[in-house]
């Protein structure tokens, strides 16, 4: 099985889930695996599937701020994706390549993750179901999904946070805002420029080594195929009320 590499691209929330949807169709259709690489322009909230966005989104702050927000298609909690603080990548194979047990498959793919913090020095540990923590704080979130027999999973690759950022773009109540909300987040939270002196391309670096370990693959780019379809998605989904406000 040979897989594609798409090393990097940086795209508007509803593309980027757009794009994770259009390649798993393809998959299923028979094309190759995809591991991709990518960023978020502008900053973006995206919401597990299972969520409300009233509840957990400051729509009109994220308005006023130029924040994008969408719903995924995959579950656990409200993420903030920070433009220049975030590296995501997105794994889309069949589900026959992984565990049928959803944590096993989780431990799998996040043994990559580890093992391109570990080419940065960075000793991680995987915490059950889908984090990895840094000394019991987390340093990426997974999420997955399985459909028509392909498995998506993507995750969050901290490298830089601004707490007071990320609070302007969720729904928190200002009371424990002013109080201890943003020193909270940052005992919570690791970033690799906190732990390490690695540049943010030196972490996309390490992360594509680890995934393409022992892996027969070539580098690629999006297909028109998967951009034309991906574009439709966005318009027609992603960038919808019916589609974020479901909740």
């Amino acid at each position: 099985m040979t897989w594609r590499l798409v090393q990097e691209g940086q795209f508007d929330a509803a593309s980027n889930m757009a794009l994770d949807q259009a390649i798993q169709e393809r998959v299923a259709e028979g094309a190759d695996p995809v591991i991709r690489f990518y960023r978020w322009e502008p900053a973006a909230v995206s919401i597990g599937y299972f969520q409300s966005l009233e509840r957990e989104v400051d729509i009109e702050a994220c308005e006023s701020a130029n924040i994008d927000y969408v719903r995924r298609r995959t579950g656990g909690g409200a993420v903030y994706h920070d433009p220049t603080g975030e590296l995501t990548y997105s794994v889309i194979a069949p589900e026959e390549n992984y565990s049928a047990a959803i944590e096993a498959s989780y431990r799998e793919i996040c043994e990559r993750v580890l093992d391109g913090f570990d080419r940065l020095g960075i000793d991680a540990d995987f915490a059950p179901i889908n984090d990895i923590e840094y000394d019991g704080r987390k340093l990426s979130g997974n999420a997955q999904t399985r459909r028509n027999g392909v498995l998506l999973q993507h995750g969050t690759l901290l490298y830089d946070l601004d707490p007071e950022e990320m609070f302007t773009a969720l729904s928190v109540d200002e009371e424990k805002l002013a109080d201890k909300a943003v020193e909270a987040a940052r005992n919570r939270v690791a970033t690799v420029s906190s732990v390490s002196d690695a540049s943010m391309e030196d972490l996309r670096s390490a992360m594509i080594e680890a995934f393409t370990a022992g892996r027969d693959y070539r580098i690629d780019d999006y297909r028109a195929a998967e951009l034309d379809r991906a574009e439709t998605l966005a318009e027609e989904k992603y960038r919808t009320d019916a589609w974020n406000r479901d909740r």
